[in-house]
């Protein structure tokens, strides 16, 4: 996994360790559920969906050679 994933990686669990949903002890899975989606902060939410970017760009072969710089 690249750095720059790494660091997004560690963000979301920083992030999520804080929310409440972690807190009333559901597993981090558990609470990206829609049952939990309102003990989610939308911080969380939108850090979930930069990594989600970071790692779907690994995929992507026009952005392999280039890697997960901003476009």
């Amino acid at each position: 996994m690249p750095s720059s994933c790494k660091d997004i990686r560690q963000e979301l669990v920083d992030c999520m360790l804080k929310s409440e949903c972690v807190k009333k002890g559901n597993s981090v899975k558990e609470c990206f559920k829609e049952e939990h989606a309102n003990e989610v902060p939308s911080e969380c939410e939108s850090i979930r969906r930069s990594f989600y970017e970071c790692r779907r760009g690994m995929l992507d072969f026009r952005k392999r050679f280039r890697g997960n710089a901003p476009e």
